[in-house]
């Protein structure tokens, strides 16, 4: 610049001469400060020389001066970073097309950024250059940095053109080498890069970064021992990211070459692309330690591939399966096995899988899918594997232990083969127990019979003759029950089953209810003297043996049955007592009679026959000629039970007793009592009877008539054709000719509305319309029944009613006859009928408060069943659960689960596996899953609830892939359960989303 600047003086000295002295001053004043502003530029101070260029550019005429004060103006723009530099630039190149500097300004903007880095727009200006004005040496700093800009822009094509034409410079050979081997070695064009690398090898600057490249390419290249040497080599001098991949180069080579336990160190070391391993990373080092045996990393390692597909994930989900059985985890190898039997990619690995899958779903059982679909599938798929007579054996067991009956049947009525008859006999006989439990009496009547005509095994046979008396026994098919429990008697084998212990008890009861009572008798004491029952089971046979001897008038021996229920203390001691004081008065002890009925009185003060024997005691009174006791004993009666059964009935007795002795106006007021508060009963028909006596003893005719005329259900004049009309539709109905006795009693109600016989009237022909099926139109004479005064048919009417409702659409309207029938029933059986249908009415009306308080009725029963009770505890837990009272939840279910069968089980144990599970006891609760699946996996929806249990047990237990795997597979294998499949995705979602923050395959 200086000698550019003595240019212009020269020039200026050349014409001076013709100049005035002050135009000589102020042109060297503007040298100078030209010179100044150069000076300033070339020390970097850009702002300032811009300031003194500009202010140069203003003052001078000088067209050379300005056109250079106009480049460094803009070239300080640029390096000042100015927003309008390229503007200034531009104008300069416009302003002056013909200076010598404008290809010098484009190259030196494009060397000034593409020092500072800015490689975009050095490339911009780059590709200004006109390279044919550029000197030699130039030209070659030039290309180098061109190349490298567009290296750098990842526009490989040019940069290998640009760096091509340096690479025998002596100052940019060796970059350019390096760079076009590295653009090799990213291009998977190992030879090359080789070619190149080699070239510069010897140079001190390439080789750290050479060494790892080389490492890396000879692995990919399958050189794995010498990848192994130049990583370790390299692995001194590389930053952390370089050895993270050196570690994966080598300990992958180590992996090729099966030197597993030298890979381990390598490959745990090794961090992932951005903080993230993929699922071959696992892989290899799942592989690795599976390798060595050391299953638990094994399987840590493994565990970790979620949503992998492929080849790789197929070895490693088989490889999870067999780590899992090593260490006996067998639930976990089976959801591994089963995933790698679904993947494609190596058919080898998928038959092996799937038939490991298939033989631990036969040993533990499997919630997605029957054990004997997943054996009867492999025997389909594989039907020339090995192991096939293996599975087709387990596949007959299976049937069995599944307990999955239902589903077995439907695939053994498809294969009906000789060797499958005995199959199908035991599973026809599982199915009709558990249809039995379910109270499905009459279907599970056509599985015993199924089971008998495929009969194969003695034992099953005996057993199906057994159930099959016993569910025709609770259709009232007496007769045909015994029939059946006869011939299980003398079936062989019939001594060896768990039946045959309570057999006579069974006889025994059929007998009864045949009203073959000396038949009856003989079989509970053959049942007694077999001296096997349980204490309830005894207690009860000495009280119907009792009651058999009753029947037949053997007083004495009933007597003495008695007294084993009444020394036994148990919850018929009561009515023991109460037959035994009766008892007394048939063998003409009136007072012992009496005597017991006072202590029965004290003794059990709320028995349900407290009424009874009050009543009987009362009679007794009367026919011992104690009158004055006798009045006494039925006000006790009517002031204890004022709308009892007993009631009109002690009223009308009072009635007779001062009849008998002569106190007519007191036999009257008691008559016209019956008659007035109990219209249309029997009692009142005889009172109106007795009191016409009175009235006709006493030539009180007209009085009579008077009085007979203020009662509707007395019509003199059709009296006999009333009666007639009755008698002959009880004939009928007698006679079970049920349509010709609704003909009858239809014709009879139409013709005397409120005839003497209406009550009865209407109660059997409700009953003849139960009995034909036509329930509904049973409905109306039952209301007609129980809306009138309380009487011998209102209890009855009231559980056949609430029964009748409780069939229908409209459950609810069951619900005011229920509480009727709970607070007026004499039956105990009645009133827990009552109890625990109103339980479950409002459990289904969300009134869990009210079911939980006839829960508690029903479990306060001394005398109920195991269903009741199931079914009163389940209602209590699943309340609880409805209110958020999980402590009783846990409590109700925790019974339930000691005496539930068939689904209430399969629920209560899903609580068991979900309240484990929130205590954090994740093992514990995963064996109850298990449970769950192997013997309840009929019950589908408490299996999906159990399997999304379990998933979340496994996460706990840091096992991602069982979590998500068995999450996944609830999603597609259980849609018909939303609320279910809802409960898997929003746990799915959780898991992935903290997953993702360490695997970079998930999400892809």
């Amino acid at each position: 610049m200086h000698k550019f600047s003595w240019f212009y003086y020269s020039l200026f000295l050349a014409g001076s001469f013709s100049m005035s002295a002050q135009k000589s001053i102020i042109y060297t004043h503007e040298l100078k400060d030209f010179d100044r502003a150069v000076y300033l530029f070339k020390e970097q101070q850009y702002a300032s020389a811009q300031i003194l260029f500009d202010k140069v550019k203003e003052d001078t005429d000088n067209e050379e001066v300005k056109s250079d004060c106009a480049y460094y103006e803009a070239n300080c723009a640029i390096r000042i970073g100015q927003a309008n530099a390229d503007v200034l630039m531009e104008k300069f190149v416009q302003d002056y097309p013909t200076s010598a500097r404008s290809n010098q300004a484009y190259i030196e903007v494009a060397h000034y950024y593409f020092e500072q880095g800015d490689y975009v727009k050095s490339l911009e200006w780059f590709n200004r250059v006109d390279e044919n004005q550029l000197s030699a040496a130039d030209r070659d700093k030039f290309n180098f940095q061109k190349g490298y800009a567009f290296f750098n822009s990842k526009d490989k094509k040019e940069a290998t053109t640009y760096f091509n034409k340096v690479v025998n410079s002596k100052e940019f050979g060796s970059q350019a080498k390096y760079y076009l081997g590295f653009m090799a070695y990213e291009g998977d064009d190992y030879k090359e890069a080789t070619r190149y690398f080699d070239e510069v090898s010897s140079e001190e600057k390439y080789k750290e970064k050479l060494s790892y490249y080389q490492a890396d390419m000879n692995f990919k290249l399958g050189s794995f021992q010498k990848a192994i040497d130049l990583g370790q080599k390299a692995m001194a001098k590389s930053n952390p990211v370089e050895k993270s991949e050196l570690n994966k180069i080598i300990g992958e080579s180590y992996f090729n070459l099966k030197q597993y336990d030298k890979a381990i160190p390598y490959l745990s070391q090794y961090k992932g692309k951005q903080g993230k391993w993929n699922n071959t990373d696992f892989y290899q080092l799942g592989y690795a330690y599976y390798k060595q045996k050391d299953y638990g990393n094994a399987i840590s390692q493994f565990n970790k591939i979620i949503n992998g597909n492929d080849y790789v994930a197929q070895n490693a989900y088989y490889h999870l399966g067999e780590s899992y059985l090593n260490v006996d985890k067998k639930q976990q190898a089976l959801n591994a096995f089963k995933n790698a039997s679904e993947m494609t990619f190596d058919a080898s690995i998928q038959e092996d899988a799937s038939l490991n899958y298939a033989k631990l779903s036969y040993e533990i059982g499997n919630s997605y899918q029957t054990v004997p679909e997943i054996l009867l599938g492999f025997v389909k798929k594989y039907p020339n594997n090995a192991s096939r007579p293996d599975i087709e054996r387990l596949l007959i067991d299976s049937y069995i232990s599944s307990k999955n009956y239902k589903e077995a049947l439907v695939l053994l009525e498809k294969n009906k083969g000789p060797e499958n008859k005995l199959a199908y006999q035991k599973v026809t006989f599982y199915r009709g127990l558990e249809l039995y439990t379910n109270r499905n009496y009459t279907e599970a009547g056509k599985m015993f019979n199924s089971s008998l005509e495929g009969a194969m095994d003695a034992n099953f046979t005996a057993r199906a003759l057994f159930w099959k008396g016993e569910t025709e026994y609770v259709l009232q098919d007496f007769k045909s029950a015994l029939v059946s429990y006869k011939q299980f008697l003398v079936a062989p084998n019939a001594t060896s089953t768990p039946e045959y212990k309570n057999s006579n008890y069974n006889i025994a009861y059929t007998y009864f209810k045949l009203k073959d009572y000396d038949q009856a008798a003989a079989y509970f004491q053959k049942q007694i003297d077999g001296g096997k029952l349980d204490t309830d089971r005894r207690n009860d046979a000495y009280l119907r043996l009792a009651d058999s001897y009753f029947v037949t008038s053997k007083y004495w021996p009933a007597m003495e049955a008695y007294n084993k229920v009444i020394d036994a203390k148990g919850v018929d001691a009561d009515y023991a007592y109460y037959q035994k004081a009766l008892c007394y008065g048939f063998v003409s002890r009136n007072d012992t009679k009496i005597t017991e009925l006072n202590n029965y009185l004290q003794l059990y003060p709320k028995s349900n026959y407290r009424d009874d024997a009050m009543y009987e005691l009362a009679n007794t009174y009367v026919a011992s000629n104690k009158q004055d006791l006798a009045l006494k004993t039925f006000d006790r009666l009517i002031a204890e039970s004022k709308n009892g059964t007993y009631t009109a009935k002690s009223l009308l007795r009072q009635g007779l007793v001062y009849y008998n002795s002569d106190k007519n106006d007191l036999a009257l007021t008691k008559f016209k009592k019956v008659a007035a508060s109990y219209p249309k009963t029997p009692e009142a028909l005889e009172a109106v009877s007795s009191a016409r006596l009175i009235y006709v003893d006493g030539g009180r005719v007209d009085e009579y008539a008077s009085w007979v005329r203020t009662l509707d259900f007395v019509a003199v004049t059709d009296a006999d054709l009333d009666n007639d009309t009755y008698e002959s539709a009880v004939k009928q109905f007698e006679q079970n000719n049920f349509k010709q006795a609704i003909t009858g009693f239809t014709a009879y109600i139409s013709s005397f509305p409120k005839g003497i016989n209406s009550l009865k009237a209407n109660f059997y022909l409700a009953q003849a319309y139960y009995s034909e099926g036509q329930k509904s139109k049973a409905v109306p004479n039952y209301q007609f029944v129980i809306n009138e005064p309380r009487s011998e048919f209102t209890e009855q009417s009231l559980a056949r009613l609430s029964q009748i409702l409780l069939d229908g659409n409209d459950k609810s309207s069951a619900i005011p006859v229920l509480a009727r029938l709970e607070n007026e029933a004499n039956f105990a059986q009645n009133k827990v009928f009552a109890q625990s249908n109103l339980m479950k009415l409002y459990y289904d009306n969300k009134d869990y408060s009210n079911s939980v308080i006839y829960a508690d009725k029903v479990l306060s029963s001394a005398k109920i069943d195991d269903n009741v009770k199931s079914d009163a505890q389940i209602i209590i837990a699943r309340s609880a659960i409805k209110t958020g009272d999980e402590a009783k939840a846990r409590a109700g279910y925790a019974k339930v689960l000691t005496i539930a069968k068939g689904e209430l089980a399969a629920e209560a144990l899903y609580y068991d596996a979900y309240f484990k599970n929130k205590d954090g006891k994740f093992e514990l609760s995963n064996t109850v899953v298990q449970k769950l699946a192997k013997s309840y996996s009929s019950y589908r929806y408490y299996g999906a609830k159990g399997l999304v249990v379990m998933a979340k047990n496994f996460y706990g237990l840091k096992d991602s892939f069982q979590a998500t795997y068995i999450l996944d597979n609830v999603i597609k294998n259980f849609s018909d359960f939303q609320d279910v499949v809802a409960e898997a995705q929003k746990e799915l979602s959780m898991i992935k989303i903290e997953e993702a923050k360490t695997n970079s395959s998930i999400g892809r």
